[in-house]
């Protein structure tokens, strides 16, 4: 697993805590940090670019994941898909295939399966439209 994938999960457990204790990540992450310098910077820095754009990120996941609220979506998954968004969306340094590709990852080894497909769907829509919703 390379360093920035193990950065993704990272973040991603902050994420996830964050939610289960209604307490800011970026906080949760101050308080433990993360590894070593090289991923804690790239942790640092997804959870950074999330809570600054997580207006945008929320509005997203709720446009674009049909027929779901992000109140009924498992934790994990809103995490996950928060991860991907600020990749696609705010990122100059990840290739969108290679974002979704780790978010898929994550799904499959933290979700259920239909979890995987469900945000491979929320992800490819977003994906095709990225240009026009920024």
């Amino acid at each position: 697993m390379s360093a920035r994938a193990k950065a993704r999960k990272r973040a991603l457990d902050f994420l996830y805590e964050s939610k289960m204790r209604s307490e800011p990540a970026l906080s949760i992450f101050e308080r433990r940090g993360a590894g070593n310098l090289s991923e804690a910077a790239f942790v640092k820095e997804l959870l950074t670019g999330i809570s600054q754009n997580q207006v945008k990120i929320s509005e997203l996941i709720n446009t674009y994941a049909q027929d779901w609220e992000q109140d009924r979506m498992p934790p994990i998954d809103v995490a996950i898909l928060e991860i991907a968004i600020y990749e696609l969306l705010f990122t100059k340094e990840t290739d969108g295939a290679v974002a979704i590709s780790q978010a898929l990852e994550l799904a499959k080894s933290l979700s259920t399966e239909g979890s995987v497909a469900y945000i491979n769907g929320v992800l490819g829509r977003i994906f095709k439209l990225r240009d026009s919703l920024i």
